[in-house]
């Protein structure tokens, strides 16, 4: 489906679409995509290390994390925090590998029948800490803190990418200005897997946009092995595909081998889990019962929001501050998903955006969290960005730069340390 932003009618269409000059060499090659991307990526950069700044003065200002175990947002010092919470179970798989098992709870613990385990996190991201850490000679700390900063790049260049593609270049740079001040960008420069995950998002959907099919379903089978919310951009990528079989505008072989390379790192993945718990549902069992998260239709999303608004904590994982910001995220999301709907954009964009707001309003979860889960979805920014990009730079820059120092507070500070990423 060909985007045509209702916003106005000067934006240019397909601005990418045609072939590139051959380059007179690799000099020619990188000059001319760090003139491309450059302007997006420092934009991110700068506006994501404002953010990170904040975040990193908050903490020593607490010094909360000196009181905290190092595996939950506490440590010697304020950079351990990055290392906390998931980070931890990232490291213990980079260094020891997975051991998957159901092993029940000793004495039935309220709400969880099965011990956590690291096979619950997959390998992608753990994968390229430990590869870092080989090539590199730093510490699994610092490999992964690596991983994500240069991922994170990446995905600013990625979401440049798609928006360029769909309102030009200024409304692109735009949108990876505010993916880097986004509710839950604190999770990009920590050691987490999800600068990894939109990074891998957001080029598979730009090689759908650009009808490199094979190309998207091989970075679609990455994504599956990098996060379970990757079942989402399988989706788009296999529902865009097959219209595109439909059309037959690319012929067959292409758009089928999208679509069966898609769900191959996600399957195969979760089968392996299976296989080596002995229970071919293992995978989907341990989330359910070691870490209560799992698909209940909306009733966490619902009682929770329910508990935010009459000023209760009786509803399960309450934070009160991350959970009142989570209420307010959710309850922009339909202006949002309107104004995207409203642009045209091509199908993956809109299937990819719906199945990732229905996956996390409809799974229970850590409430709070809702900032970081909807991280992935990037197209919700595409409308803001067309809107702000007749702003003069000098404005722009207050109000991204204003919206990153907030961002150290309430997508930093706020989860790590007032709630649970």
């Amino acid at each position: 489906m060909t985007a045509i932003p209702a916003v106005e009618s000067d934006v240019p269409e397909q601005r990418n679409d045609e072939p590139a000059a051959p380059a007179a060499g690799w000099q020619e090659r990188v000059r001319a995509l760090a003139v491309r991307f450059g302007p997006a990526v420092w934009c991110y950069a700068v506006l994501k290390l404002i953010g990170f700044t904040v975040f990193m003065k908050l903490l020593s200002f607490s010094g909360s994390y000196a009181t905290k175990p190092a595996r939950f947002g506490g440590g010697a010092n304020p950079w351990d925090v990055l290392a906390s919470w998931d980070g931890w179970w990232y490291q213990q798989v980079a260094q020891f590998g997975y051991h998957p098992a159901l092993v029940p709870v000793p004495g039935g613990q309220v709400g969880f029948s099965i011990e956590q385990n690291s096979a619950a996190f997959f390998p992608l991201y753990p994968g390229l800490m430990r590869l870092t850490s080989d090539v590199t000679g730093l510490g699994l700390y610092g490999a992964g803190m690596l991983v994500s900063v240069v991922a994170s790049l990446f995905a600013a260049a990625g979401i440049y990418a798609v928006v360029d593609r769909l309102a030009g270049p200024r409304a692109g740079v735009i949108a990876a200005g505010i993916w880097a001040v986004a509710p839950g960008s604190g999770a990009e420069w920590a050691l987490y897997s999800d600068s990894t995950f939109v990074a891998l998002a957001a080029w598979a959907c730009y090689c759908v946009m650009s009808r490199q099919w094979v190309a998207a379903g091989l970075i679609t089978l990455f994504a599956g092995l990098n996060r379970p919310t990757a079942a989402a951009l399988i989706g788009a990528v296999g529902l865009a595909a097959l219209v595109e079989l439909w059309r037959r505008e690319s012929g067959v072989l292409r758009p089928l081998a999208a679509m069966l390379l898609a769900p191959l790192g996600l399957a195969g993945y979760v089968g392996w889990v299976g296989w080596r718990t002995g229970e071919w549902g293992g995978y989907f069992r341990l989330q359910h019962d070691a870490w209560l998260h799992y698909f209940d239709w909306g009733q966490g999303t619902f009682y929770a929001i329910r508990g935010v608004m009459l000023g209760r904590n009786d509803y399960p994982f309450a934070f009160v501050l991350p959970d009142l910001f989570a209420t307010l995220i959710v309850l922009t999301l339909p202006a949002l998903v309107v104004l995207l709907v409203r642009l045209r954009p091509p199908l993956v964009l809109t299937a990819y955006t719906l199945a990732t707001i229905v996956s996390v309003l409809g799974s229970l979860g850590i409430f709070g969290n809702v900032s970081r889960y909807l991280l992935p979805a990037f197209p919700l920014f595409i409308a803001l960005a067309i809107g702000m990009r007749k702003l003069s730079w000098p404005v722009l820059a207050t109000v991204l730069g204003t919206a990153a120092a907030a961002s150290g507070w309430y997508a930093g500070y706020v989860i790590f340390e007032l709630g649970v990423p």
